[in-house]
């Protein structure tokens, strides 16, 4: 589990995130009991390991199924989202991350969850829509959250 909240981390220290050491604490804290209750229950972490560091993750991902209500185009109500894609800047470029993938949406796939989403940063956005992924027709995805105000 430590190893899968580091390579979690890395991803969000890659997007920017800037915070105190006590703050990365306790999401370290948070994330590894979030992940350890929810695995094979709603939660898949699919990983691939250092060759030469047994242990040793060097690239992970996530995906976590959710109900929704059922819209007209659509009416399974389950939807997965991808997230915590992350690999060590040493091992890019050398089909881990789309393995990781590959493996999260056939988890998706065993399950009847047909209606995936993620949130791509721009070096991840390539990977994503080579595997289908597009932003939709079907409204503007926006968000409210207080810790991402929106720009001035």
């Amino acid at each position: 589990m430590p190893e899968v909240v580091r390579l979690g981390e890395l991803m969000y220290r890659a997007l920017g995130a800037s915070l105190s050491e006590q703050t990365w604490t306790e999401w370290r804290r948070a994330a590894a009991k979030a992940v350890g209750a929810r695995l094979d229950d709603d939660l898949v972490v699919v990983v691939a390991e250092d060759p030469d560091a047994p242990g040793r993750l060097v690239s992970c991902g996530a995906g976590t199924i959710s109900e929704r209500l059922p819209n007209p185009w659509h009416d399974t109500a389950s939807v997965g989202y991808i997230q915590w894609m992350s690999t060590e800047p040493a091992f890019r470029r050398r089909g881990l991350a789309r393995a990781v993938l590959d493996g999260i949406v056939a988890w998706f796939d065993e399950r009847g969850v047909d209606n995936l989403e993620l949130h791509a940063s721009t070096e991840g956005a390539p990977l994503y829509t080579s595997a289908g992924f597009w932003a939709g027709s079907t409204g503007l995805a926006l968000r409210r959250r207080p810790w991402d105000p929106p720009p001035p």
